[in-house]
């Protein structure tokens, strides 16, 4: 009998669904200040996880769930750029 190994998982800011980390995106706020999307989800600095769609992110925006986790204002050009980042990762 091997171990079972454990799946990690995370609470997606939009929708509040518990899901596994595979299967969401990291949103991060760098050491620099700089809000960007971590593909990786390996990047140092503070995370957010989101569901990989438009709504959980629409979601995290109306509510201001993405500034309570990421402890920082998120100006709306930030917001833009992460929503172009967001349909281009869906769409691909």
């Amino acid at each position: 009998m091997g171990a079972v190994k454990k799946i990690p998982m995370r609470q997606c800011i939009g929708c509040g669904e518990m899901k596994s980390k595979r299967d969401m995106m990291r949103v991060l706020r760098t050491t620099e200040g700089d809000i960007v999307l971590d593909a990786t989800g390996r990047k140092n600095g503070r995370g957010a996880y989101l569901c990989k769609s438009q709504e959980c992110f629409k979601k995290a925006v109306k509510s201001k769930g993405l500034e309570r986790s990421l402890k920082t204002p998120i100006p709306a050009e930030v917001y833009e750029n992460l929503e172009k980042e967001i349909v281009d990762l869906a769409e691909g």
